[in-house]
């Protein structure tokens, strides 16, 4: 199940992203809300905020490794904890998204333009990279909280 959503996330950002090659020009823009948040066509040859330009090769093995540890965290530890697993499945799927646009087309396709807190531009499958870390960090959050209130209880 946690592999299909992975799957989906990945083609969700794939067509995205194929749709921006296919209709924009680099550099172009589209307001959707006029100095809030825009599309933009702009390629990445880098990491986040532009980082590290031109280590292809580099962010292809880093991908594989990160995604061969995802797998195996969902297969171990995942399994007992659905929101870990949904997490994870954000988390693959993301980053396959971007793996897929470096080892395909040599560069990232990023295109969401939030203007209005001047952030740089990003794409989805940054957002469901973004998700599934908050999703963790809320379930070790959760998690924290439950196991404080059962030593709580343990003392009384």
């Amino acid at each position: 199940m946690f592999y299909i959503i992975a799957v989906i996330v990945l083609i969700i950002d794939q067509l995205w992203k194929s749709a921006i090659v296919k209709w924009m020009e680099v550099g172009q823009t589209i307001p959707l809300w006029e100095g809030v948040f825009h599309i933009t066509s702009l390629r990445n040859k880098g990491a986040a905020f532009g980082i590290l330009q031109g280590q292809r090769w580099f962010f292809i093995i880093v991908t594989l490794i990160v995604v061969l540890g995802i797998i195996y965290y969902l297969q171990t530890e995942g399994r007992n904890n659905r929101r870990i697993s949904f997490a994870l499945s954000l988390l693959l799927g993301g980053a396959l998204g971007n793996f897929f646009d470096r080892l395909i087309r040599g560069e990232v396709v990023d295109s969401l333009d939030f203007r209005l807190i001047d952030y740089p531009i990003f794409n989805l499958a940054d957002v469901f990279i973004v998700s599934g870390v908050a999703l963790m960090i809320l379930d070790m959050w959760l998690e924290t909280r439950t196991g404080q209130q059962k030593q709580e209880n343990e003392k009384v």
